[in-house]
């Protein structure tokens, strides 16, 4: 009797097969760190406004006032809608300044910054608010 060398079919579709769950295994974990990702842009980009919004209080003398039409201002809250791609809005007052992004994770929430200190993450508004609920 003479043996050949080589793999059988069997034996070379059990391998495409177990390549093929491990492939879909690391596509779907890597969704997962693009999201966290693109939610961690969002966060520093909103955490660099307070920085901006008190530069725009000290220019302006105790006046919030022009924190959103501060240029860059305006394009922080840009680069993070467009990370999350989930809407958000940028609302001021004389003593009071407020900006929320959307995450991308969830359809529903959004993370919040604002002039009293607070930087967390809340429901989506449906609208512009003045302060962080």
């Amino acid at each position: 009797m003479k043996f050949k060398k080589g793999f059988t079919l069997i034996e070379l579709l059990v391998v495409i097969a177990i390549i093929g769950i491990l492939a879909s295994v690391v596509l779907a974990s890597l969704n997962t760190a693009r999201s966290k990702g693109a939610d961690a842009a969002i966060k520093a980009n909103l955490a660099n406004i307070r920085a901006q919004a008190e530069i725009v209080y000290d220019d302006a003398p105790g006046s919030y006032a022009a924190v959103c039409a501060n240029g860059n201002v305006a394009q922080a809250v840009t680069a993070s809608q467009t990370a999350g791609g989930n809407g958000g809005a940028c609302a001021n007052a004389a003593a009071t300044w407020s900006v929320w992004a959307g995450l991308k994770g969830t359809a529903t929430d959004a993370w919040c910054v604002d002039s009293n200190g607070a930087s967390k993450q809340i429901t989506k508004p449906a609208a512009a608010i003045v302060t962080c609920p």
